[in-house]
């Protein structure tokens, strides 16, 4: 006999991000092989006092990282691409419900740094 799938939306979800990822994902090995922690200190300096709170650099990297990982160039792409993977969102700290930076946060702050803040980081 043949069957069908019935798919309903439920209105409530009792579930854990952390539940959902596999324990030997690649992005919680990474995460848990490199302490990006120490970028606050590094970028300390390109950020003011005052006005709206920026992104966190540690996110901002880490969002980079997949960008390389993936082949992914567009600002646009990356961002969806960040928001429909657990593991990834896991990777960044945001749980299901959080919304991700905006793809134009991650341009202006990509700008802020320049090419010479990503080489002397990470050599």
């Amino acid at each position: 006999m043949q069957g069908k799938k019935d798919f309903k939306l439920k209105l409530f979800y009792s579930l854990s991000l952390n539940d959902l990822v596999p324990q030997d994902d690649f992005y919680r090995k990474l995460n848990n092989a490199i302490d990006l922690r120490f970028l606050y200190k590094k970028t300390k300096s390109y950020y003011g006092t005052e006005g709206q709170e920026s992104i966190d650099p540690v996110v901002f990297f880490k969002i980079c990282i997949v960008g390389y990982l993936n082949n992914i160039t567009s600002d646009r792409t990356l961002i969806r691409f960040c928001a429909d993977s657990l593991s990834i969102r896991l990777y960044l700290g945001y749980d299901l419900d959080e919304e991700l930076p905006w793809h134009s946060t991650i341009s202006r702050t990509r700008k802020l740094f320049g090419e010479e803040v990503f080489l002397s980081l990470f050599q």
